[in-house]
This record gives structure tokens, sequence and C-alpha cells, in this order.
């Protein structure tokens, strides 16, 4: 790494080698930084989509050049790990119209399923046990339907977008944004299945809910409205009194982060403030059966990959992964990185929920990650004793909130109150 003459830091990369072992994915997880990355000579990078174009004009030579301004570069080449930027806060009364909406049934298509269903605030903003109590590695989804992923945790989610440039969802194919991924998710058939007019039309009809768009947007609600305010609501939801992020880890977390940063290299994929690269990887998580035992996981699993152009949807037996986007087959069975924040309050883990804790995940990967091909180009067996093992676990459970963040359950009267002044009322 050097410093230019303003200041900014660069890196240099030799193409050749480069590309040789890291290949296009990493390229994107180099260059992601910014829409439009300068490098000297006039070098300009251009994301397109997930991909990034160079002009090779201004490439000499066998060396690579970036100036990237802002941005902490590790020794490694990765972005430096360290606490989350803060973000403004939103508008009080907007952040609860959107947490009246998170727990409104009425956002589902026949009303019996929120979005506190799959994302309960009591188990780290995702699903870990049913309504008896029992352990899930896969989540619900929408009543006639079962889904075949573990639902991710919504805490932080808001960051996504700051560190990552891949969409949404375990295989990334959903939303360019925010209130982009909120439209599918409440519209998708087997989550929300609800009809965006349909939800403007339930909100006009409730008087809370006309208060609430008047008060934040002066106008009458719609469904826009409404995922602008969920959108407020989710950027409500981030960690706080993080061990790391106060520079208080015990000894054993200290040696743990030296693991993770070195001989682990756990931050060759988990680095930057979000603790995720953002991009595909395969580490050969094992398939969870599940999902082609159960036919309603089945027949949602099938109706998934069957809408997105999957070819020879019907024989597919394992989770394709980000191949659902690419079509590119050396994808099938990667999925995006998950943040490691709030790792404590958010099992099971992986994209099937196949490993149910922090030690089963540090011993997968100490023995090199599952059997698949092919697998992350840089995955291989640690060779961690138990120890070590004890110390990246403890480092693990110093990137989560002493007490989970969570959100009080908004109690809606279903049947709706009249309105003393509903003559001056504008629905």
């Amino acid at each position: 790494m050097r410093k230019d003459w303003s200041g900014r830091t660069f890196f240099m990369i030799e193409l050749n080698d480069f590309v040789r072992e890291a290949g296009c994915r990493a390229v994107r997880h180099w260059l992601r930084v910014n829409n439009n990355v300068s490098g000297r000579g006039g070098l300009k990078m251009k994301r397109l989509g997930n991909l990034w174009s160079v002009i090779p004009s201004v490439i000499t030579g066998s060396v690579l050049a970036l100036a990237i301004p802002g941005v902490a570069i590790q020794a490694s080449g990765f972005p430096e790990i360290g606490p989350l930027p803060v973000k403004e806060v939103p508008k009080e009364s907007l952040a609860k119209m959107g947490q009246r909406l998170f727990f409104d049934v009425r956002v589902s298509g026949d009303g019996a399923i929120s979005c506190a269903t799959c994302h309960d605030p009591a188990q780290g903003f995702t699903r870990q046990t049913d309504k008896e109590g029992k352990p899930m590695a896969l989540s619900d989804a929408y009543p006639g339907t079962r889904h075949f992923r573990n639902a991710p945790t919504l805490i932080n989610v808001v960051y996504k977008a700051d560190f990552a440039d891949t969409g949404w969802g375990w295989d990334g194919h959903m939303g360019a944004n925010l209130n982009d991924v909120l439209r599918d998710q409440i519209t998708e058939s087997m989550m929300m299945n609800m009809d965006m007019r349909l939800m403007h039309e339930r909100m006009k009809q409730d008087p809370v809910y006309v208060q609430m768009c008047q008060d934040n947007f002066n106008g009458e609600c719609s469904s826009g409205k409404g995922r602008k305010a969920l959108v407020a609501f989710l950027q409500t939801l981030v960690s706080r009194d993080v061990p790391f992020d106060n520079d208080s880890l015990s000894g054993e977390a200290q040696l743990g982060r030296l693991l993770f940063e070195g001989k682990a290299n756990c931050v060759s994929c988990h680095n930057g403030p979000y603790f995720s690269d953002g991009l595909p990887h395969n580490t050969g998580v094992p398939e969870n059966l599940e999902i082609f035992n159960d036919p309603l996981r089945h027949i949602a699993y099938r109706a998934v990959i069957t809408n997105h152009g999957v070819p020879k949807a019907d024989i597919w037996r394992r989770d394709v992964g980000y191949f659902l986007v690419s079509k590119d087959y050396r994808d099938v069975g990667s999925f995006i990185t998950p943040t490691l924040r709030e790792v404590v309050h958010t099992a099971p883990y992986m994209h099937n929920g196949m490993l149910q804790t922090l030690e089963e995940v540090v011993e997968f990967y100490t023995a090199g990650g599952g059997h698949d091909d092919p697998l992350a180009t840089d995955l291989k067996p640690l060779d961690l004793n138990g120890t070590e093992q004890a110390q990246l676990v403890a480092f693990l459970r110093s990137l989560s909130s002493p007490v989970v963040p969570t959100a009080q359950k908004v109690a809606i009267p279903l049947e709706y109150e009249p309105i003393d002044d509903w003559l001056d009322v504008k629905n």
C-alpha cells in the first residue's frame, strides 16, 4: 500500500496473478467501494450491475493501481473491520408508523401473518423456534407454504447497502435498495402475498394510519408511504454497546481477533465494519434435506428457481444459491456472506440453518468447510486447536450487544374505532 500526493490510500495489484488466483468475483470485492473508482493515469473502473468494466487503454504493463478515498484497507488488502458508522436517526413518528406496520397482520394478504412472524424481535429478528418452542432450521412462510431458507436477522440491515453491492437475501436476488426489498417481500406469494393496491386501501381504512400519514407526509395513505415508514423502523434496529465497537474485548477475545484476521483468515470474507464482503461464496455447507423431503418446502423452492429461469428446475436436488442470479454454474452452492454482527442472538447459522452453535461453525471451518466443487478459492483447513477455537468464538461473541436489540410489539385492534371529527378527516 502507498499514499499519493493527496494522502489517499491506494494499493497495487499484480493484474495477472490477481486474476488467475482470485478471478472476477474478487475483482468485484476489491472494486465495489464506489460506483466509479478512479486510478492513477486516468484509470476508470465503472460498475455495471455486479461487474466492473475496465477501460483497458489506460492499463500499462501488468500493474493496476487504484486510489480509493476514505476507505481503510488492511495490510491483507481487505476493508478494515471496525465500528459501524453512525447513521442519521430517522424521524421518530415515521419509525413508529413503520413499527406498527411491522407487527400488523393486515400487511399480509389474508391477514394471518406479519413481518414479525418470521423476524421475531424476541429471537434476534429471526425465527429460531416454532410456536411450540421447537428449534427451526428453516423459516415458515405464508399460510399453505413453507420456506426453504433460514430467515436472516434484520438487525443492522440498513447498513447492508453501504458495504455490499449485491442484492438482499441469501442468494442476492432481492432488490437494489431496502425499499425495493420490502416491496418484493410484501408482494411475494410465499412471503406476505399482498397486493400493494390492497395494502393502500387497508391503510386508508384505519384511522390510526390515516393520522400517521397526515402527520408524516401531509397527505393520504399509500403503500409507498408505508414502505418508507418500514424503512425508518428498520433504521432503528442497530447494535448497541457492542464490546468490539467499544474497545472492551476480553483477553480471550483479543486473541480471537488475531486469529480472525490472521491464521483463520475469516476476514477474507467477513470484512469491513459490516463484517461481510457482500459476495457469494461456496463453503460446502451440507444440504438441508428437509427442503426436498417436505412437500411444501420443495414446492416453494421449485417455484422460486423456476420463476427465476433456472435451467431444468425440476431436477435440482440441491439449493442452487447465487446461481439463481448469475446463471454461472461456478456459482452453484454459493451464498452471500452474512454479517457477523449480533451473531450470538441469531442462531441457527448458514443459509439453511444446518449449524446450531458458534462452536459448530468454528469447528466446521477449522476442518476446511464442507465438501463441494468448486469451494471458495481460499478455503482450507485452519488447523486450530481447541484453545484457539474457543478464542475465536470469544471474538465472535464480542460482535453482539449484551442484550439483543428489540422492539415493543404494537397492539393493533382489528375492529376500527369511530372517528369523532370524521367530517373533517380526509381519507
